[in-house]
């Protein structure tokens, strides 16, 4: 199976490492200085259950690869338009395309019922740039769970002992094709689910999201220094229940434990990846993990004063360091 990993930094590099390691004939389409080291080295992993080295085709030409089997698409939101301007020679007639990404997806009201199709955000996608290059008939969802981060050029350290992938159409099937996915990363390691309902699954991970990244990014720390602050547990736990609230209206109930994420948020180091933006100068994801679920709010009626304060705040902050993105 031959699958393209469109964007192979932290997340990607895990992805394209597992897929390799699991048999899948994989190439990945990188940049800078992470492309050179994986070109001249190969890509290196190393993870609590896999250490290795792997000789991995890289390019930022997407052209001198071919059409894939699958692509898997892991770059951050602001790159998403890049992407839309050069995947084309990736995509044969059957190409499957998972968006693996955080935030509200480009796609999210596509194939989800009479009320929501009603519904665009077009914010999402400038342009319907990614709706015309890709579009929704190739198009499956992605949600990740993995604390990984590039250590160095060519190197992806993962923290996580339990790496998960969450794939679904977006009509909901369980379909062959996403298994066809699968097989390699859960050869390679990784926990797949396909899912019924990945705007749930969605949900589930913006609500984490949600609640942790604007406030590392204030106060420039991971989650168990900001827990030691009481009021911030409290606008933390705040954040949870008004964005719960809003995935009810849309028809969503996230299955997230928050007593558990609270006491796991006390005892962890790493750093969200809008922290790791914010440090390495990178275009934070502003408008799919936060804006977008603010305007979600707003469009179901739903109050969110916690959550427009601290996203309110956190935009602020990206802009004064010139990485808010699209």
């Amino acid at each position: 199976m031959k699958v393209c990993v469109f964007g192979a930094g932290a997340i990607g590099g895990h992805l394209a490492a597992r897929l390799a390691h699991g048999g899948a004939d994989v190439s990945i389409v990188a940049r800078g200085a992470h492309l050179a080291a994986i070109q001249a080295n190969g890509l290196k992993l190393v993870s609590p259950d896999l250490n290795i080295t792997l000789p991995i085709r890289a390019t930022d030409d997407p052209s001198t690869l071919g059409p894939q089997d699958a692509v898997l698409v892991t770059v951050k939101a602001p790159a998403l338009p890049s992407v839309a301007a050069s995947i084309a020679p990736l995509l044969g007639p059957d190409t499957v395309v998972v968006f693996v990404i955080n935030g509200i997806p480009w796609w999210y009201f596509d194939k989800a019922g009479e009320n929501l199709a009603k519904l665009r955000m077009d914010e999402l996608d400038p342009n319907n740039a990614l709706r015309r290059a890709i579009g929704v008939e190739r198009t499956l969802g992605g949600v990740v769970y993995s604390a990984c981060e590039v250590i160095a050029p060519g190197v992806v350290e993962v923290e996580s002992r339990r790496n998960r992938l969450i794939i679904g159409e977006l009509d909901g099937a369980i379909s062959a094709r996403a298994e066809t996915v699968a097989a390699p990363l859960r050869a390679g390691g990784f926990v797949i689910d396909i899912s019924a309902d990945i705007r749930t699954a969605v949900w589930t991970k913006l609500l984490m999201n949600m609640a942790g990244s604007p406030i590392a990014v204030l106060t420039t720390q991971p989650p168990m220094v900001n827990y030691t602050e009481p009021a911030v547990e409290r606008a933390i736990r705040a954040i949870y229940a008004e964005g719960e609230q809003v995935a009810r209206a849309l028809g969503c109930a996230p299955v997230i434990d928050v007593e558990a994420s609270v006491t796991g948020g006390k005892n962890l180091a790493h750093r969200p990846s809008m922290l790791q933006d914010l440090d390495l100068g990178r275009p934070m994801e502003i408008a799919t993990i936060l804006d977008a679920p603010v305007s979600l709010a707003r469009i179901t009626g739903v109050p969110t004063p916690t959550l427009d304060l601290v996203v309110a705040l956190a935009r602020l902050r990206a802009k004064a360091a010139g990485l808010a993105g699209q």
